[in-house]
């Protein structure tokens, strides 16, 4: 640390506070110092500040990362927020499953992270007790869960029954849902908001119309291909998640079914491809930036001061319009909404 104090003239404290983050110091001096940082090859020894402050400045992200694409795409903004306040980040892919979700807060217990952020499974309990237990703070993330912690996620009912509106207004009758994992708090509530977007075009719920896809490809193609089957097939479909998207997409396709021509296609999450796909996807996009930003903000506020009341907030995400819904000759177009809905202490 001496050297490179003297390479960048400044004292041994001031290369400290830099690195540690103890200290506000000024934008040309941090500068100073990690650039002789880089001249002098130092590494800094976490291990030894850790033993010595108690705090290792880094953050445990617990979530189906691999297996969910609309999860890495919220990662990376966790990744880049907690970068920015000077935090490390360790990902432990949980795939849903309350042991594998076990398992890695285990894990990231085991490494000393200072606090975890979580996208909770069906049945995160364990999980929760072992933090508290551990004095560990988290936030949680997508999905709310009924316990006093802070927590940041998307609205799904009133959302997801715009998607089905927007389908009755224009003439269906017949609208299936693929459902997302069952037990986690985002299938419940976009089923829900399925049920209250009938509801308003008082059309009545037929429990045949809703097909499981447990938020994988290959269970929504099947799904799929189950509710084409019926007597009387839905002439349009609300899709739940983005990988579901994907395999409802195949399912039509082995059907040699046309989009929207004989199956009108919405889905809930939209993505990279959405905007590529022939026709382009009509969606909900959940404000990925911003709940990744907030948990790393709410987390890093939760440190600093245990005693903070439980944050729950809510955003609302935005309304693409593509062509898959069925509409003529209208260009794309996003309606926003607020960027928050609720926030409640």
């Amino acid at each position: 640390m001496a050297d490179v104090a003297q390479v960048a003239g400044v004292s041994t404290s001031t290369v400290s506070h830099v690195l540690n983050g103890t200290r506000k110091v000024s934008e040309p001096t941090e500068r100073a110092v990690h650039e002789a940082i880089k001249a002098t090859g130092y590494t800094h020894d976490r291990i030894a500040r850790s033993l010595a402050t108690g705090r290792t400045r880094t953050i445990g992200l617990a979530m189906s990362a691999i297996s969910n694409p609309y999860f890495a795409e919220l990662a990376h903004a966790i990744e880049q927020e907690a970068a920015h306040a000077g935090y490390s980040l360790l990902l432990a892919d949980t795939h849903d499953d309350p042991e594998r979700e076990l398992r890695a807060t285990r894990d990231l217990l085991g490494r000393r992270v200072d606090g975890v952020i979580l996208a909770p499974s069906s049945e995160p309990t364990p999980a929760l007790d072992l933090l508290r237990k551990r004095g560990i703070p988290v936030v949680l993330i997508d999905r709310f869960a009924p316990v006093e912690l802070d927590q940041i996620a998307t609205e799904n009912v009133a959302s997801t029954a715009r998607l089905v509106e927007h389908l009755t207004a224009l003439g269906h009758e017949r609208i299936g849902m693929i459902a997302g994992l069952r037990g986690l708090a985002t299938s419940e509530e976009r089923i829900d908001g399925y049920r209250r977007g009938l509801e308003s075009a008082s059309l009545s719920f037929d429990p045949e119309l809703v097909g499981q896809g447990e938020s994988d490809v290959d269970h929504a193609c099947a799904a799929v291909h189950r509710l084409l089957e019926l007597d009387r097939p839905p002439t349009a479909l609300v899709v739940t998640n983005n990988r579901m998207t994907i395999g409802a997409m195949r399912a039509l396709r082995e059907a040699s079914l046309s989009v929207p021509g004989e199956m009108a296609l919405v889905a809930f999450d939209d993505f990279e491809w959405a905007d590529l796909f022939h026709p382009r996807l009509t969606t909900i996009a959940q404000a990925n930036t911003q709940i990744g930003e907030q948990s790393v903000t709410m987390l890093i506020s939760r440190l600093a001061n245990p005693e903070l009341a439980a944050r729950r907030v809510q955003l609302e995400p935005k309304f693409v319009h593509r062509e898959s819904c069925g509409c003529r000759g209208e260009l794309p177009l996003i309606v926003p909404g607020h960027d928050r809905v609720a926030t409640r202490a």
